[in-house]
């Protein structure tokens, strides 16, 4: 774009929050450990397709420790089947968490000595095999705990296991080499008497390499189920504190609300100082901490809800219908993919961010989940406002540069009242950042314009 046209017309840029959230995530499992190995289950994201009673669930862990031992344990409903079992790709649940993620937006102020036109552009848009049994059937069955099946899926070895009692399956995981974390019995216990069971996944270091080893895929499973629901009582027990969780459910109808927990919509639309840019990452920490504080740190988070066919303005382009596909979508069809989404919007697919912190007091249940039917679009978006600084040889150009303080002061107001920030630390920063609360821009002498400088 010409220069002098970029500046005069109004910018829309959208900026993708990828390393916004905080680094402590939850999971609907828990980790258990070899030996004496310390695993911690830090950061997780579960993308969750429903449609009826059909649930898949995409389910993405980062741990530390070693991932030579570890099994994840996650409660299921039903004995899976081998093709109910799938390994997807990172990349998918990146892009839809670059699409879905908090944005900035950015205005340019136009020269207020002239008359323009101001238009905002808006971007459109294997087979399976047996593995060997971890321990003698006589004894499982003496412990209650039964090996309803095992698979090779990718780079993971499967089980799935029943159990008539928490101390069976405690001690049948010990015996087979498992460190349980402390607290994991009674969570057990419970998932038991609702007659669930449990997904065991290990690495099989052998797959593995063949895979080129280094970042574990995301599993996926896939079943029916009355209960729209997700288990996070189990993650707790590899927590060292509070953990985050973010969710993404991708449904037919409408936005996914939880029906156990408040569900609250994040702040957006604010006008904040356009230093943000700079430091998105941390003011957005800050600012989400600081919101669910508000709300006594039992509330769920919304940071986004949309139809999938579009956005406005677009952190990154919604997903096509083979990634839908991939991700379980199992009503859009891949073959299809140029004619399911339109560029003005709509499509029978609607994606919901939730965002929770919390711990075992906060949130003593497990997530419930209800798909509201309510299609109306929310992001949290923060916008910044770029004051003109070429020559304004005019009076309006003077009102306009005297009324910047008073901008610049509600932005650090509303800044403050966002994050918790201390006000003052902010209208320093932004002196620093050239955008002073306290005093009036000089104007930009007149010889600058001339040699662009």
């Amino acid at each position: 774009m010409n220069p002098i046209l970029k500046r005069l017309a109004i910018a829309t840029s959208a900026i993708a929050l990828l390393a916004a959230a905080p680094e402590a995530l939850a999971f609907c499992g828990f980790f258990v450990a070899k030996g004496d190995a310390k695993l911690f289950n830090e950061a997780s994201k579960v993308v969750m397709v429903r449609d009826g009673n059909r649930t898949v669930l995409t389910m993405v862990n980062d741990f530390q420790g070693d991932a030579r031992d570890f099994a994840m344990v996650v409660p299921s409903p039903t004995v899976l089947q081998r093709e109910q079992i799938h390994v997807t790709e990172n990349a998918i649940v990146d892009h839809l968490d670059a699409y879905s993620a908090p944005r900035l937006v950015e205005y340019f102020d136009p020269d207020p000595c002239q008359s323009i036109v101001m238009m905002e552009r808006m971007k459109t848009l294997g087979a399976a095999s047996p593995i060997d049994s971890l321990a003698d059937g006589r004894r499982d069955k003496a412990l209650g705990v039964t090996v309803e099946a095992q698979y090779l899926v990718g780079e993971y070895d499967i089980l799935i296991l029943s159990a008539t009692e928490s101390d069976g399956l405690t001690t049948w995981l010990t015996e087979n080499g498992y460190t349980i974390p402390d607290g994991a019995a009674d969570v057990l216990g419970s998932y038991i008497k609702q007659g669930m069971k449990f997904f065991v996944a290990k690495v099989n270091l052998e797959a593995h390499a063949k895979q080129g080893g280094g970042v574990l895929r995301p599993l996926q499973i896939a079943f029916e189920s009355p209960k729209f629901m997700l288990p996070i009582r189990l993650g707790m027990v590899n927590s060292k504190g509070s953990q985050d969780l973010l969710l993404y459910t991708l449904t037919r109808n409408g936005r996914v609300e939880t029906a156990n927990y408040r569900t609250v919509r994040m702040p957006t639309d604010a006008e904040v100082p356009v230093m943000t840019k700079d430091r998105f990452s941390d003011t957005y920490k800050a600012l989400y901490g600081h919101s669910v504080g508000k709300q006594g740190g039992a509330a769920v988070m919304m940071e986004y809800a949309w139809d999938m066919g579009w956005c406005d303005p677009c952190a990154a382009d919604p997903l096509s219908a083979d990634e839908l596909r991939e991700l379980g979508v199992f009503w859009v069809n891949p073959a299809n993919s140029g004619g399911n989404f339109a560029p003005q919007g709509g499509s029978n697919v609607f994606v919901t961010r939730l965002h929770a912190r919390y711990d075992a007091q906060s949130f003593p249940e497990d997530l419930r989940l209800v798909e509201t039917g309510d299609r109306e679009n929310f992001q949290g978006r923060y916008i910044l406002r770029h004051a003109f600084t070429g020559e304004m040889a005019c009076e309006a150009g003077e009102q306009y540069r005297q009324s910047l303080p008073q901008r610049y002061e509600q932005e650090a107001q509303t800044l403050a009242s966002l994050t918790g920030w201390n006000v003052n630390q902010i209208r320093s920063d932004m002196k620093e950042y050239g955008t002073d609360p306290g005093e009036a821009p000089q104007p930009r002498p007149w010889w600058k314009s001339i040699w662009k400088q």
